[in-house]
């Protein structure tokens, strides 16, 4: 046999092999679509998808992939895209390997908001408040803000009713609203060590505590 005549023959024989490597493969399909149903693109993680971290075209490309799988094995709210990942972020880890689910993205904030500092030579001391509610009338968050701190004595057992200013322009670090029927208001203020613990004793001997806005 001559060599032309060789290749020709070898060209033949890889023709029908891949005739039959695709006819058993659309059988296997067949059958595979026949017991579990139609298969179906789904996005998997081929990489372990961190939390908190935005997905981008990058990362996309080198962690996610589309793959077909047979309906019934694909969760509900799976992606059939990897671009609809991006811009999201996981709430929790994602392994390698899995199904990508929609519910497990979430948007981040474009600018998320952050808590005010202490600033220097100064600490947080939470106290319970009255009157807070004056601190909201505008509708602003009073987070951040500078207010002065009025203790005030009630009048009783041969005392006089006093009050006074014990902190100005201290900043408000948080304010958080009565918890349940009976309780009231707290404010976390950042303070000197010397304002802590006048505010503190003020406090444990059931003097009134008030925040006054700048």
């Amino acid at each position: 046999m001559s060599r032309r005549a060789r290749a020709f023959a070898f060209l033949a024989a890889a023709l029908v092999c891949a005739l039959l490597a695709a006819a058993v493969a659309g059988r296997y399909r067949s059958r595979v679509e026949g017991q579990y149903g139609p298969l179906r693109p789904v996005v998997v993680s081929t990489a372990e998808l961190p939390p908190g971290q935005p997905i981008g075209p990058r990362q996309a490309a080198a962690a996610l992939t589309l793959r077909r799988v047979p309906a019934r094995f694909i969760p509900p709210g799976a992606l059939v895209r990897p671009e609809d990942a991006l811009g999201r972020a996981p709430g929790a880890p994602i392994p390698a390997g899995s199904y990508v689910i929609g519910a497990q993205l979430v948007v981040p904030e474009a600018n998320p908001a952050r808590a005010p500092g202490v600033g220097v030579g100064r600490r947080p001391v939470q106290v319970s408040v009255a009157g807070a509610e004056a601190l909201l009338v505008d509708g602003n968050p009073p987070e951040g803000r500078r207010v002065d701190v009025v203790v005030s004595r009630q009048a009783g057992l041969g005392n006089s009713a006093r009050a006074y200013i014990a902190a100005t322009a201290v900043k408000l670090l948080a304010l958080k609203g009565p918890g349940g029927p009976g309780e009231g208001w707290s404010a976390t203020l950042a303070v000197s060590e010397e304002q802590a613990l006048e505010l503190i004793g003020a406090q444990s001997a059931g003097r009134e505590i008030r925040l006054l806005p700048r």
